[in-house]
């Protein structure tokens, strides 16, 4: 008899719902979770009609086809595919406990997540060396920030962060799971698959923390380093106008960075740290749901030119 003849697909229903994982985010407390899947939908849109409000000005207005407004809608398509990637199934986990996902669902959110936070981490990066050159090198910066480079740039920061994400999904679902599949967290991500793992992952820990290293730390110094420079060469301005103009470019940035970068290198520089998994998911909620839906704000509220060109494109204002 051959193989597909062995027995009907009904008979490995079981079999099959024993390999699923499930999500336990914010099992902790099961009364709030129909006002926590109020907010999270609320934010969750917020994020969305924000992110593409931003990306909407960016290419229609053509006062922000500047690089640096280039960058920043880029950073909102990052933020629009972050949260389609994790909002979508945390209001399932709210609304259906207890179902499930199967293996290869878990391995393609952990993979869209670890691509989205090493791009966005690059972005971040380039956004600084964007203000680097407009303050501290204003008459290269038109030769140097080439649309040619500009969308080199921000290809780069896209297909960067694939292989990465790629070679860890692929090496940690390749160890053998045990045990009961309940995920304490609110997305697949390295930390709560670990604690399910029944074998030795001290080589996989470790490659994890170099490959952390690099593409978070790595990138937050040069970010620091850009801002030293950039504030360096304000002190140095005569007029106290061009400083505050010089300032008021980079605030919003600089806002946003240190939001994504606080949260993200608690939770993957130590992805087995002792932290309890509900401290684990509230840090987590800030780069997954929090910042992409502050994001839009603000770059838009603290900047002129957003509000202008918002003017311009929805009212018909010249």
């Amino acid at each position: 008899m051959p193989p597909s003849w062995a027995s009907p697909p009904w008979t490995n229903q079981s079999h099959s719902r024993e390999l699923e994982f499930v999500l336990l985010g914010f099992s902790h407390v099961p009364s709030l979770r129909p006002m926590l899947a109020v907010l999270f939908l609320a934010a969750f849109l917020l994020t969305l009609l924000g992110n593409t409000l931003i990306v909407m000005l960016t290419s229609l207005d053509p006062g922000l086809r500047v690089p640096m407004y280039f960058f920043l809608r880029h950073l909102a398509l990052v933020e629009i595919c972050f949260s389609l990637d994790v909002a979508p199934r945390l209001l399932v986990t709210l609304l259906q406990p207890g179902r499930g996902m199967f293996p290869i669902s878990c391995a393609l959110q952990l993979l869209l997540v670890l691509s989205c936070v090493s791009s966005e981490c690059f972005l971040l990066t380039v956004m600084a060396w964007d203000r680097f050159l407009a303050i501290c090198r204003p008459l290269r910066y038109g030769a140097i920030m080439s649309l040619r480079l500009c969308h080199l740039l921000a290809a780069t920061c896209w297909l960067s962060g694939i292989p990465v994400a790629l070679v860890f999904t692929i090496w940690l679902f390749n160890f053998p799971f045990c045990g009961p599949r309940g995920i304490r967290h609110f997305f697949c991500d390295i930390a709560p698959l670990l604690s399910l793992v029944c074998a030795d992952t001290r080589v996989f820990e470790a490659n994890v923390f170099v490959a952390t290293v690099l593409v978070i730390m790595v990138p937050f110094c040069l970010i620091a380093m850009s801002y030293v420079m950039i504030l360096a060469a304000v002190l140095r301005m005569p007029s106290a106008s061009g400083r505050q103009k010089a300032l008021s470019t980079c605030a919003s940035h600089l806002i946003v960075v240190i939001l994504f970068y606080g949260t993200t290198g608690v939770i993957h520089l130590r992805p087995k740290a002792s932290y309890s998994p509900e401290s684990k998911q509230v840090v987590s909620l800030s780069y997954t749901m929090v910042t992409p839906m502050l994001n839009p704000l603000i770059y838009s509220l603290r900047n002129k030119e957003v509000k202008a060109a918002f003017g311009r494109v929805c009212c018909g204002r010249q």
